[in-house]
């Protein structure tokens, strides 16, 4: 029988549909189908599992799921035994205090002695001993912003992407306590199959994410520029530098990464570069 490893994914939502576009861009094929509980690939060996976010992190410590992708900080709030494979860069969030927009605020202290709601205790109790307060921490499910408004609580602990949410709620963001992306987690014992199955996947992984955060670029200068702009761009080993019909110039093809993308691109104008093309890069292989 051939070894497969399973993979737990959130079975709704954005990270869901991250997720799954990485493991597609990585040229695994299934078909999820509608509120289907299980998928398997028919070109890799891969199960796919669709939960709670919440469940994931149990099932990779039990061994029902090998692999799983999930928000690190629902993984750091359940504390299970899991290994940290890879941070995988989407789905970033931050974890924060809010309080009533019209409230003065001054520093953390504001909530000593206060009641905090969250869904998050485990992180915001850790967060809030560092820091030295003393606070009521409420336990909720869902539906956190309102807290305040109902009594509750004086200020809420609650994920943030945008902060609309807490807008249309009349709160504001006053302390970000975690920042969160997506994490693959695995289970701490797999078995010599399965972590090789889980390094080629890897492999994929690492290929993709690479090409996501580089661009390609193309550039035409004059020769007598080549060595200020090889020195900008020095590429994977070094830019490759073709030679132009028009004699005295250079066609230079390198790879830039997307956090110093404009900075770089500024310096070659600089450095006479002319005709500059950015391409997008589906898969990078170190």
């Amino acid at each position: 029988m051939e070894v497969q490893i399973r993979i737990a994914v959130q079975k709704s939502g954005r990270l869901s549909e991250d997720s799954l576009k990485l493991l597609k861009e990585c040229g695994i094929k299934f078909n999820n189908g509608i509120k289907k509980l299980k998928a398997v690939s028919h070109n890799f060996p891969i199960e796919f599992l669709f939960l709670r976010d919440d469940d994931i992190p149990g099932y990779v410590e039990d061994g029902i799921a090998d692999l799983g992708i999930v928000g690190e900080n629902v993984h750091v709030e359940k504390g299970k035994s899991v290994d940290v494979i890879k941070k995988l860069g989407f789905s970033k969030c931050r974890l924060s205090l809010a309080i009533p927009k019209n409230e003065d605020y001054t520093d953390v202290n504001y909530f000593q002695g206060k009641n905090i709601a969250t869904s998050y205790p485990g992180i915001l109790g850790q967060y809030l001993k560092e820091k030295g307060v003393n606070s009521e921490i409420h336990e909720i499910s869902g539906s956190v912003e309102i807290a305040p408004s109902i009594g509750l609580a004086e200020g809420i602990c609650d994920i943030v992407s945008s902060g609309s949410t807490l807008m249309s709620n009349g709160l504001k963001e006053v302390e970000t306590i975690f920042k969160s992306e997506a994490v693959l987690i695995g289970n701490t014992d797999l078995s010599p199959e399965k972590a090789e199955l889980l390094n080629k996947l890897l492999f994929r992984i690492n290929a993709v994410l690479e090409g996501k955060s580089n661009k390609y670029v193309l550039l035409n200068a004059p020769n007598d520029s080549l060595e200020r702009i090889i020195d900008i761009l020095p590429g994977m080993r070094s830019p490759t530098v073709l030679p132009l019909a028009q004699e005295g110039w250079s066609s230079i093809h390198s790879v830039i990464n997307e956090d110093v993308f404009w900075d770089k691109i500024e310096e070659l104008r600089q450095a006479g570069a002319e005709g500059v093309l950015v391409v997008p890069i589906e898969k990078m292989i170190k």
